[in-house]
């Protein structure tokens, strides 16, 4: 190829990268900005200045080729340090500004991020956010996420990571409840062969239903207690925590949910908190993360959105 034609074609080499990590026409097209026909005809473009296919489509993905693979291979470091310069150099505006693509679990989003966004962007009216909500752990540097909200005890290791608070896990049940079934005072009381009480448990597929406690230390005696781990069962499970959270509320059993969750309904007495000699351990994370992929340089709208969070979360959960 000429040196003129070929000059011509680097964004057309960065198109052939994007369609081959995301496999498929229309979501590199939302990718990068651009209607699914542009996008065909740059790669038809590509290939026919290269001479040899690059894609290989199929009716339900596209896959590139030898050839296309090679190509999308040798240049995609090339085309990262690029954006990375380029978003630098865009950086350097005295406000944050921009699209700032960020995910979060749909409970958690609900409930405490959502409602704090409105905040932020009133703060940083240059930052645009796009939020996507889901419980799905995405590829964020995939699906092109400049950060993600995660609930856990511990981040990758590939990924930057800023600790937003502490959390915890609740066990909780309705005043309505109570009185007909009995307050509990030990976790034991809620074991499934005994047929005491109603649990409500969070749905993960393939594990049976157990909760699992350690006595609260005494003051003078910091010394952690062996796990108690207690067989539940009860009418209703669900893979969402506002779901049992609500069922709770409206007196089918007894609940474990993350602080998150169960803050409000603490606070307007809708559920009474049980067993404070007891802490809930091992069904939910302990911390409540904004994580990104690892690169030397990060956005300023994404660093205005990690300390407005951290600043707006600094007390936790508390009721």
């Amino acid at each position: 190829m000429e040196t003129r034609r070929v000059d011509g074609l680097w964004a057309h080499i960065h198109w052939l990268g994007v369609l081959g990590a995301l496999g498929s026409y229309t979501a590199a097209a939302q990718r990068l900005g651009v209607s699914k026909a542009a996008m065909s005809q740059r790669i038809a473009e590509l290939e026919r200045a290269a001479g040899v296919p690059l894609v290989r489509r199929t009716t339900r993905s596209v896959r590139l080729t030898e050839a296309g693979q090679q190509l999308a291979d040798s240049t995609r470091d090339a085309y990262a340090q690029i954006e990375r310069e380029l978003a630098q150099v865009k950086d350097l505006a005295a406000a944050p500004s921009g699209l700032l693509r960020l995910t979060a679990p749909v409970a958690l989003g609900r409930q405490q991020i959502v409602p704090r966004l409105a905040g932020f962007l009133r703060e940083v009216p240059e930052v645009r956010i796009e939020l996507v909500l889901t419980d799905q752990l995405l590829s964020l540097a995939q699906e092109g996420f400049d950060l993600a909200i995660r609930h856990t005890a511990r981040p990758p290791e590939t990924h930057v990571a800023w600790t937003l608070c502490e959390t915890r896990s609740c066990l909780v049940a309705s005043a309505d409840y109570l009185a007909r079934r009995g307050r509990p005072a030990h976790p034991g009381e809620l074991a499934a062969d005994l047929g005491r009480h109603d649990c409500l448990s969070y749905a993960r597929p393939g594990e049976t239903p157990t909760w699992q406690f350690e006595a609260t230390p005494t003051p003078g005696d910091e010394r952690a207690s062996a796990p108690l781990t207690v067989a539940i069962r009860g009418p209703f499970s669900a893979n969402n925590s506002e779901a049992l959270r609500e069922a709770a509320i409206d007196g089918l059993g007894i609940a474990l949910l993350p602080d998150f969750s169960a803050q409000a309904a603490l606070r307007a007495g809708t559920l009474q908190a049980l067993l404070p000699d007891w802490r809930p351990v091992g069904s939910f994370g302990e911390s409540l993360f904004a994580i990104r992929p690892y690169s030397p340089y990060v956005p300023r709208a994404v660093h205005a959105l990690v300390e407005f969070l951290r600043a707006s979360l600094k007390d936790g959960f508390r009721p």
